[in-house]
């Protein structure tokens, strides 16, 4: 057992952590200036890293088969517009699920120690998609099956930002849990661009979908093994069940769950659907050949709305998250809008541009979104400050963040269903490009009169 010991410039007391088997820490305390500044930044920054490659496995496994569904048909296997959307969506409905008791088992468990679990179930549904691909003639059921193992990945997220937020101090939250949820997102782009590459390339020896699940196995394990060997387990990490219940009485959570469900929702849902989007409707550019490689564009989508969230939290905290939000979501509507047009004009350069606004801007409102939380809860606990009974504004604004990321998911699952109910009923998907923008309308109305306008249930404070 050894000890660390650092001077808080805050109070007299020394800052001790006791170092238990299995990578336990106790005593740690952040928020002491000379602790953090001299032992606690090093040991926040290597469990930040490894959290973050593990999670950006996480979002490669959970929207894998976004491009393998593209992928299928020439492989032999036949599915209907349907089926493939079903493969598509069924992996986010699954992971925004799981992300509720995923939120709580890093104070249950450890971080380390579930990181270590999380990434281990990563390897069930990349190995399952591997074997099951191999065969035309697996029923649909079966596949269906190994896609919502592959919802194993959505609940890394919130477990991983459960984790990293008990690491840093109050005022590096915001930068650690941006770079911790792009990193993630990233992985969606890294899939749909690998993929068809490693698949294309040995497609001169042979047509072996299975690589789009095996070839993720040795990362998996390595990060893993980095788990294992380099991050910590702080036993100050409580699970707040009476947090959680608190805000889930909070009206406030659930319109912000809504705004979420507009901006992630989108993003996530739009990120799984582009590659089958590209493929239905400019099957000629669907992938483009470099040398052996096939390549396909659609990774561009995800890409761009992964690195404009950090800009979106950033923009808000200058201008305001409820600003930022709606100006999100005016991006969005223009985007909707001429994607509608676009589908007419039969341009692919025209269709590709809009989209990429539409990533953009989901991006953008991701990031200025989830800064609006603990914003909303602040002015909330202002409005409400009276109450003795109430519990603390952070308690109930830290849980609403895990609460809010898992409710959003649930936007992969509806948009790829909406686009598939229209092109099933009518044959095209601009029917539900037009419901897009009506949502995003009501979206933006919700944001200005709820948060733009100074009200009292918020203590007169523009978020």
């Amino acid at each position: 057992m050894s000890q660390i010991t650092g001077r808080s410039s805050v109070d007299t007391h020394a800052v001790t952590l006791t170092r238990r088997p299995g990578r336990w820490i106790d005593g740690w305390n952040p928020e002491d200036a000379t602790f953090w500044a001299s032992e606690g930044k090093a040991i926040a920054r290597r469990n930040l890293g490894w959290s973050i490659f593990a999670e950006f496995l996480g979002f490669i496994i959970w929207q894998l088969w976004s491009i393998v569904v593209v992928l299928l048909p020439a492989a032999g296997f036949t599915l209907s517009t349907t089926e493939s959307f079903w493969l598509i969506s069924l992996p986010s409905l699954v992971g925004a699920t799981l992300r509720f008791p995923y939120t709580f088992l890093v104070a249950r468990f450890g971080g380390r120690n579930w990181t270590i679990v999380s990434a281990l179930l990563l390897l069930i549904p990349a190995i399952l998609l591997g074997i099951v691909v191999q065969d035309p003639e697996t029923p649909f059921g079966v596949l269906l099956a190994v896609a919502a193992l592959a919802g194993f990945g959505g609940g890394n997220f919130a477990s991983s930002m459960a984790n990293i937020t008990y690491f840093f101090p109050q005022k590096e939250k915001g930068w650690a849990l941006g770079l911790n949820a792009a990193g993630g997102n990233l992985g969606t782009s890294v899939a749909q661009l690998a993929v068809p590459i490693v698949v294309s390339v040995t497609a001169a020896f042979t047509f072996n979908l299975s690589l789009a699940g095996w070839m993720w196995v040795p990362l998996i394990l390595v990060a893993v093994w980095g788990a294992w060997r380099h991050m910590d387990n702080l036993s100050s990490a409580k699970a707040d069940f009476a947090g959680a219940a608190a805000a889930l009485r909070e009206p406030h959570l659930w319109v912000l769950s809504l705004l979420y469900i507009g901006t992630f929702g989108s993003f996530i849902g739009f990120s799984s659907v582009f590659p089958k989007l590209i493929a239905d409707t400019f099957p000629e550019f669907s992938t483009f050949q470099i040398g052996s490689a096939s390549l396909s564009l659609a990774f561009l989508g995800a890409l761009v709305g992964s690195l404009a969230r950090p800009y979106g939290g950033k923009l808000a905290d200058r201008f305001g998250g409820a600003r930022m939000t709606i100006a999100a979501f005016s991006l969005m509507i223009v985007g909707a809008l001429s994607l509608l047009i676009t589908l007419q004009a039969n341009s692919f350069a025209l269709f590709l541009g809009c989209f990429l606004l539409l990533f953009v801007a989901a991006g953008i409102g991701n990031g200025a979104t989830y800064r609006m939380i603990p914003n909303v809860f602040a002015a909330r606990g202002a409005a409400t400050a009276g109450d003795a009974l109430a519990v603390s504004t952070q308690r109930k604004g830290a849980a609403a963040l895990g609460l809010i990321s898992a409710i959003g998911a649930y936007g992969g699952f509806v948009i790829p269903q909406v686009l598939a109910a229209a092109k099933s009923g009518t044959g095209s998907y601009a029917p539900a490009f037009g419901g897009f923008v009506a949502a995003y309308v009501v979206l933006l109305l919700i944001t200005v009169f709820v948060y733009l306008v100074p009200r009292a249930s918020l203590a007169g404070h523009r978020i």
